[in-house]
């Protein structure tokens, strides 16, 4: 059975990659002809759009940037929902607004195919090295019928509930991280301004309550003011617009995330779109006027 793959981006890239190690013989397709050659050279068969895509094959995954992406993909003119066949599936790994998932899949199950939200978390790292965490939505069935092809990306997989709260999940999982980035790169601010080295300090609260993926992840970057990207700012920023139109559509406001948001925001405006999220550090340390 061939897989379908569309986006191979900074993580589609090297998840793809780990498909066609696990064993699975893959369709790829992207507007990036470098990334294609790229897979194509590992064994992958090249497909010229979306629909061809679906008509090659009944699985199909996506991985793209956002919810307009996705819907012009599966949707649009040349998507898959024009080819692929009743009964296939397509699984996005994508990190989309849940309403868009569940619009996407209604017009999706209209044609008799099924869709799971699969968000995932991790970042570039745990993209090459398969170690994602990801998050799903839809039926029970659908999840246990793919969980394998699933899990060749993943250290985690879990089932959340119905269509949508994968990404619902996601959302939960980009408030708490953008937070908690921002509480690192302060306090440990407030530590170098005290007096002590942050990178001692670091090492001493690492084993404790403090101590965090987040911290573990992104704290050796913001020592070295390596602020290559694993996740782009960018990225971070798309997520939390979801984040906080989510919590309006459902009625709650969100001060913490909303003041992490701001700091993105700024920090993406001014230039560092594309910089890694850990880049947060910066809008700390201008505001103080030293650095880490």
């Amino acid at each position: 059975m061939k897989i379908g793959f569309i986006g191979l981006g900074i993580m589609g890239k090297p998840m793809a990659k780990n498909l066609i190690k696990a064993g699975y013989e893959l369709v790829v397709c992207d507007l990036n002809e470098a990334a294609v050659k790229e897979l194509t050279e590992l064994g992958a068969e090249m497909a010229e759009s979306p629909l061809e895509v679906g008509k090659i094959c009944n699985v199909v995954v996506t991985m793209l940037p956002n919810s307009p992406h996705v819907k012009s993909v599966v949707l649009g003119e040349n998507g898959l929902i024009k080819s692929m066949k009743e009964g296939s599936i397509v699984i996005d790994n994508s990190s989309i607004s849940p309403i868009a998932a569940r619009e996407v899949a209604a017009e999706l199950a209209i044609k008799g195919i099924r869709m799971l939200d699969a968000p995932v978390s991790g970042g570039e790292p745990g993209a090459i090295s398969g170690q994602l965490a990801i998050m799903v939505g839809g039926s029970e069935s659908d999840f246990n019928e793919y969980r394998d092809l699933i899990a060749a990306n993943a250290k985690s997989v879990v089932l959340v509930g119905d269509i949508g709260s994968g990404n619902v999940a996601k959302l939960v999982n980009q408030s708490i991280v953008a937070i908690n980035i921002a509480a690192v790169a302060e306090a440990m601010l407030l530590g170098k301004l005290a007096g002590t080295d942050p990178e001692k300090i670091f090492d001493a609260i690492k084993a404790g309550l403090a101590g965090s993926n987040v911290m573990n992840a992104k704290m050796p970057m913001m020592l070295n003011h390596d602020f290559k990207p694993g996740f782009r700012l960018s990225l971070h920023k798309k997520d939390l617009q979801n984040v906080l139109e989510t919590a309006g559509s459902a009625g709650m406001s969100m001060p913490f995330t909303e003041l992490a948001a701001k700091i993105v925001y700024e920090l993406v405006e001014t230039g560092d779109s594309d910089s890694d999220h850990s880049a947060m550090l910066k809008y700390f340390e201008k505001l103080v006027g030293k650095e880490l």
